[in-house]
């Protein structure tokens, strides 16, 4: 595939509008299933018997803020594998949810967004919120009266980080009109318009691509083609621990893994080493600043192509075969890899790849687009990483058996 300007940046245009859309997981969860149903994709409920057929696509949600779309092979038959791209919907956010660099949010225009449960007269409905004004702000405290405050910022949590909505006179007396910032908080930018500048990259830019990866393999003969299910797997919390019942630590996947294999618990079996698993989030590029934090012979760049993430400790789960595998998935797609290991004196992140490669004995590699200023407020990276990750993603579902039925050992 060429990477031209045009196609480079309309995929990131469309990604910052995706985020723009999206304040909260239910929201991203909202985007996505438009995305799905424009594409064909049929809603399904837990709560409901599932009846599925080759060469269809399907998705379902739990919590409204984890979902599971997938693409039904026109010739699956249980006991085939899975291709799956895990990803997430969760970044951390100002009620102290996930890791957040929470010096960042300070002086800054922000807004609410969420969920609430509204009982109406015959239901308890589940309706969106996302005020799109700037009605929150937390001051930073003045030079002057903490001298020290560019020596270090050591922000409490408890005491901190409480934003101002309003005066309690001015508020009985709110009928000015207020700019509207939503436009302005994700861009493009650099001076050579190369740069994403936006919130939420961390994990929004994989969520975004997996789904849009999918529906583009389904497009053509392909799928007609496919003995697998082509899956994405986007969950909600993974930055608290992916411990909820939407979470990547749930029982949710193998569920609906098993409800694919219709029950079948032979087939869910030898499903297992035929399938794999394309862990999929952000990862760290090199820091201009910071170069010493990374490791001399590992440092990924912008523009340099998707990273794969490896750990000999298991924070990732990339082995030499899964390596090999998305190497060769990757060449087929024509994406450049570059290769990610944290220095040995420095502690590692997580993905959701060892958690479900633990639960359900799916070969894994861990893998992500370049960023800089993670769980920042306003997070960095680049361009061309959204139209590698739709190529990689859309080349994985598409060659993934073929490139299965090439290994020998």
């Amino acid at each position: 595939m060429s990477f031209t300007k045009e196609i480079v940046q309309n995929a990131a245009k469309n990604l910052l509008n995706f985020i723009n859309k999206s304040p909260s997981p239910f929201h991203a969860v909202d985007e996505l299933k438009h995305m799905l149903k424009s594409a064909g994709f049929q809603e399904l409920r837990e709560t409901e018997h599932w009846e599925l057929e080759q060469s269809k696509k399907y998705f379902v949600t739990r919590n409204e803020s984890t979902i599971i779309a997938f693409a039904v092979g026109g010739r699956y038959q249980p006991g085939n594998g899975f291709s799956f791209v895990g990803a997430h919907t969760d970044s951390p956010c100002l009620k102290s949810y996930g890791g957040g660099i929470w010096n960042t949010w300070l002086d800054r225009d922000l807004t609410l967004a969420g969920r609430i449960m509204v009982q109406t007269t015959n239901h308890i409905e589940h309706r969106l919120i996302n005020v799109k004004k700037p009605i929150l702000r937390i001051p930073n405290i003045a030079i002057h009266l903490q001298r020290d405050i560019n020596d270090k910022h050591n922000v409490n949590k408890e005491d901190h980080l409480c934003p101002i909505l309003a005066t309690q006179v001015q508020a009985k007396l709110m009928e000015t009109g207020t700019l509207n910032l939503t436009e302005k908080h994700q861009v493009i930018g650099g001076a050579c318009e190369e740069f994403l500048f936006s919130p939420r990259l961390d994990n929004l830019l994989n969520a975004y691509c997996a789904c849009q990866g999918l529906i583009d393999s389904c497009n053509g003969y392909s799928l007609a083609e496919d003995t697998n299910v082509r899956m994405a797997c986007l969950y909600d919390n993974e930055e608290v621990g992916s411990k909820s019942a939407q979470g990547a630590e749930s029982l949710l996947t193998e569920m609906v893994m098993r409800r694919i294999c219709k029950g079948d618990n032979l087939a869910f079996e030898e499903s297992i080493p035929k399938s794999f698993h394309l862990s999929a989030d952000q990862a760290h590029a090199v820091h201009p600043n910071y170069s010493e934090k990374h490791e001399s012979c590992h440092q990924p760049a912008m523009h340099k192509g998707y990273v794969l993430k490896i750990n000999a400790n298991q924070s990732y789960s990339t082995t030499a075969i899964t390596a090999a595998i998305l190497r060769k998935i990757a060449n087929l797609a024509s994406v450049p890899l570059q290769d990610f290991v944290v220095r040995n004196d420095m502690p590692c992140g997580s993905t959701i790849g060892p958690i479900l490669s633990f639960k359900l004995g799916i070969p894994t590699v861990d893998v992500g687009a370049p960023q800089l200023s993670m769980h920042s407020i306003r997070e960095q990276g680049c361009t061309t990483s959204v139209a590698h990750g739709i190529a990689l993603f859309r080349g994985f579902f598409e060659n993934y058996p073929h490139v299965f039925q090439s290994l020998k050992f």
